[in-house]
């Protein structure tokens, strides 16, 4: 096993193969991103408070405090008193395994295809382009994701969820007050939507045409519904929308006690258009990667 005590901004490179990550922080920010390397890579670019301790062992390299435990972790609490912050951003190849904890701060993941986890109490998380499996348990954090191809499921009290271009086979979320809005890809397979909500308002953005079983109910909230194949029932207390899009190989059911349900419709699927070729006076702005930081330059 290898150990690192991290007081201070660091790098380190990680030779040995990494199968598993374990990241859990209090306040600050985690960024985590799936490359095609081989190797894994840690920059802590801030550190306040207690260091963070680093380890790899047998495949699985941790990053976290000694007295932030992965079991329990949404009622931890700083019995000690300490202020505490870290900015960690870590690359890994994309096959990894991720398991990130969050108390206050921000997490983002992207380019991973192995399973996610994410932990959070108040911190939000952004997810981009994961292709496995993805759960995320919040109290009051949001989750925003973006081209999620595997399956998602999403817990909170009051957390928002807010879900782009969606093509895995389910989406499964609960909460009590947050909001939920799921926009489904046109391009993906049928998908198994279930959101269930109390308070909260849902939305969801079905593409056209739509292929699912539709059922959604509130006890005492409103409904719309931007399709003419559905059924709308109820005009006092409860109400319904029902009926089969499609030939109905998707399911779509949306619970909620007092709030809203909207059925939104995607526009058609059009060929994008095609871009004019640049010009050759146009300039490459990609950055370069050779120089640490921006340079001034005096044009004569």
């Amino acid at each position: 096993m290898s150990e690192w005590s991290v007081a201070e901004p660091r790098k380190l490179t990680f030779d040995d193969p990494v199968t598993a990550l374990h990241v859990r922080v209090v306040n600050g920010t985690v960024n985590v991103v799936g490359t095609d390397e081989g190797s894994a890579r840690l920059q802590v670019s801030q550190v306040e408070g207690p260091p963070l301790q680093v380890t790899q062992r047998d495949g699985t390299l941790t990053v976290a405090y000694e007295d932030l435990p992965w079991k329990g972790f949404l009622k931890w609490l700083d019995s000690k008193g300490w202020r505490r912050s870290a900015v960690v951003s870590l690359a890994v190849p994309a096959g990894t395994r991720v398991e990130v904890g969050v108390v206050g701060a921000t997490a983002v993941v992207s380019g991973v295809e192995g399973p996610v986890e994410v932990k959070g109490v108040t911190g939000d998380t952004t997810l981009v382009r994961l292709s496995g499996p993805v759960r995320v348990d919040t109290v009051s954090g949001s989750l925003e994701a973006q081209a999620v191809t595997g399956d998602l499921r999403f817990h909170s009290v009051s957390g928002d969820l807010t879900v782009v271009e969606a093509s895995g086979s389910s989406v499964r979320a609960d909460s009590v007050s947050g909001s939920m809005i799921v926009d489904l890809d046109p391009t993906g397979t049928p998908t198994d939507v279930r959101l269930t909500n109390v308070s909260g308002e849902i939305a969801i953005r079905l593409p056209h045409p739509a292929d699912a079983e539709v059922e959604a109910n509130t006890a005492s909230g409103t409904v719309s519904s931007a399709f003419e194949d559905l059924r709308v029932t109820g005009q006092w207390g409860a109400k319904k929308i029902t009926g089969r899009l499609g030939a109905g190989n998707g399911k779509l059911k949306a619970v909620t006690a007092s709030g809203s349900i909207a059925l939104l419709r995607r526009p058609p699927v059009e060929d994008e258009p095609r871009e004019p070729a640049p010009s050759p006076s146009a300039q490459d702005s990609t950055p370069d990667d050779s120089t640490d930081g921006p340079t001034d330059k005096k044009v004569l």
